[in-house]
């Protein structure tokens, strides 16, 4: 199944809300899963000196991704789609 990264913004003064995002993010997915829409939270990245946070999931498309990210009540900047090195699962 493809992976999306699913960029959103995160302000420096809100990085303790990461935790509860991801927690979200996670269980927008599952639910999603189970109403017949494939999607799996795999992992986020946060980018502090950036503002902002990244949230990869493993899903049919983008629109899937995107819907999961809106689910979880992140506000996706953009969707696009990534392959991964496999370095991760080595």
């Amino acid at each position: 199944m493809p992976c999306y990264l699913v960029e959103t913004y995160l302000a420096r003064d809100r990085v303790e809300e990461r935790a509860a995002c991801e927690r979200r993010a996670s269980t927008a997915a599952k639910e999603l899963t189970q109403e017949g829409t494939g999607v799996r939270f795999d992992r986020s990245i946060h980018v502090p000196e950036d503002e902002l946070s990244f949230y990869v999931f493993e899903a049919a498309s983008a629109g899937d991704a995107a819907h999961a990210a809106r689910r979880a009540g992140l506000d996706p900047i953009r969707v696009v789609e990534v392959a991964s090195s496999g370095k991760e699962n080595a």
